[in-house]
């Protein structure tokens, strides 16, 4: 009887909360459109399986664990930026070449942006997760988010090697986008780490400056 009653509370939340339902449909229509639009299609694949796996998990753990709102706005902005970077790969999307002739970069660093986001878009998901399903200490959730952002991004770094030297290597090239930066990985993996950091900065000195108080998700 609880369990079906859980069940029921949260069918009538997700009905009460749209805004999962907008992040949803835009997604999909993203990725759709990103799939019909590719200029290589096995990369796609590739960098997608990830995504794929993500998004299940999403759904088919809300009826146990669900996200604030701020939270479904984090994933959904960072799984989207990904999604766009895989349509054309990395190393030559569209936008990040605009952004090398505006900023005057030497190289497409839109790949330096997803991993940027990666840590700064995903490491108040992740403290929430440790404070509310895990019931962690504060000071661990604010701690753990920036550790595992440098542990999953390190693990990431060594599944490409493993995908471009090892098991696809005809994608490899694609796949890595490293554009001939030999540090390309250590970068990569800083950036994320230091996204996670700003972002636990910026939550922490919003809270002291509100005065706000720690809140369990409803």
């Amino acid at each position: 009887m609880k369990f079906t009653v859980a069940i029921s509370h949260h069918k009538i939340h997700f009905k009460q909360n749209p805004l999962l339902w907008i992040f949803l449909g835009l997604f999909f229509v993203l990725w759709i459109w990103t799939f019909l639009n590719t200029t290589d299609l096995a990369n796609w694949f590739l960098e997608n399986g990830l995504t794929f796996l993500f998004i299940i998990f999403l759904i088919l753990s809300y009826r146990r664990y669900k996200f604030s709102d701020l939270s479904y706005l984090l994933m959904f902005v960072y799984i989207s930026l990904h999604v766009y970077g895989a349509m054309n790969t990395y190393a030559e999307n569209p936008f990040g070449y605009w952004m090398k002739d505006f900023f005057g970069f030497e190289r497409n660093h839109y790949d330096r942006l997803v991993h940027f986001s990666f840590g700064f878009l995903l490491a108040y998901p992740l403290r929430e997760a440790f404070l509310n399903w895990l019931s962690f200490p504060k000071w661990v959730s604010w701690s753990l988010p920036i550790e595992i952002t440098l542990s999953v991004s390190a693990l990431y770094e060594l599944i490409e090697w493993a995908v471009a030297d090892v098991f696809f290597q005809a994608q490899g090239a694609a796949y890595l986008g490293t554009q001939g930066d030999v540090w390309d990985a250590q970068k990569d993996i800083a950036l994320a780490v230091f996204g996670a950091i700003l972002a636990t900065t910026i939550v922490s000195m919003v809270k002291k400056i509100f005065n706000l108080t720690e809140q369990t998700i409803d």
